[in-house]
C-alpha cells in the first residue's frame, strides 16, 4: 500500500475518530484537536501499520494511547501551577523574601550540563524527560528500548557529575564495604 493510498483510508476515517473523540473530551475543541494528533501520528508512523490489520483498531488505540499521555502531562503539569487566586500567608512569605536569581543561575548551569551530553544521549534524555514512553522513544528514534533505556541512564550519570555543585551534601547511606 503506498503512502497516498493510507492517507486517504485514514482520512476516512475522520468521522469516526471525531465521535470516540468526544468519548473522551467531552468538548468539541478538544476532540477536534485529539483527532488531529491521532491522524498526524498515523500518517507519521505509516510504516508501523500492516497491511490487512484493522486500520480502525489501530487508529483507536493511537488516539486513546494519544488522550492518556497528554492527560498525565497536563496532570503533571498541574501539580506545578497553582490555581488559588488567593495567596496563602506562607506562600507570600516565601515569594517576598526568594530571590530569582539563583533559579536563573541554576537553570543556566542545568542547560549547559545538557549541551554537553553527546547527541545519542540527549535526544533520548529529553524524550523521556519531556513525557514519552521507552518504547515511544526506541519507535522514533528505530533503535531497541534496551539501548534507550542504557542511554537515558547514562546520560542521568552524566548530567550528575556535571552538576555536582548542587549535590545537597547529604551523606549517601553505604549498604556494603568494599576492602
Amino acid at each position: 500500500m503506498t503512502k497516498i493510498e493510507f492517507n486517504t483510508l485514514v482520512l476516512r476515517q475522520a468521522s469516526s475518530l471525531r465521535s470516540y473523540a468526544l468519548h473522551f473530551t467531552h468538548d468539541a475543541d478538544d476532540a477536534n484537536d485529539l483527532v488531529q494528533d491521532t491522524m498526524l501520528k498515523a500518517i507519521t508512523y505509516y510504516n508501523k501499520f500492516k497491511e490487512g490489520t484493522n486500520l480502525k483498531g489501530w487508529l483507536y488505540t493511537i488516539m486513546k494511547n494519544t488522550f492518556i499521555n497528554n492527560y498525565r502531562r497536563f496532570v503533571k503539569m498541574s501539580t506545578f501551577v497553582t490555581k488559588s487566586d488567593e495567596i496563602s500567608s506562607p506562600n507570600l512569605v516565601f515569594s517576598s523574601t526568594k530571590n530569582q536569581g539563583e533559579s536563573k543561575f541554576i537553570m543556566d548551569d542545568i542547560k549547559k550540563a545538557l549541551e554537553k551530553l553527546p547527541e545519542d544521549y540527549y535526544v533520548p534524555f529529553t524524550m523521556y524527560f519531556e513525557g514519552h514512553k521507552y518504547h515511544e522513544i526506541a519507535d522514533h528514534l528505530e533503535i531497541p528500548i534496551g539501548t534507550v533505556k542504557t542511554r537515558i541512564h547514562v546520560a542521568r550519570k552524566l548530567l550528575k557529575k556535571n552538576l555536582k555543585a548542587y549535590d545537597n551534601g547529604i551523606a549517601k547511606p553505604v549498604y556494603a564495604e568494599i576492602d
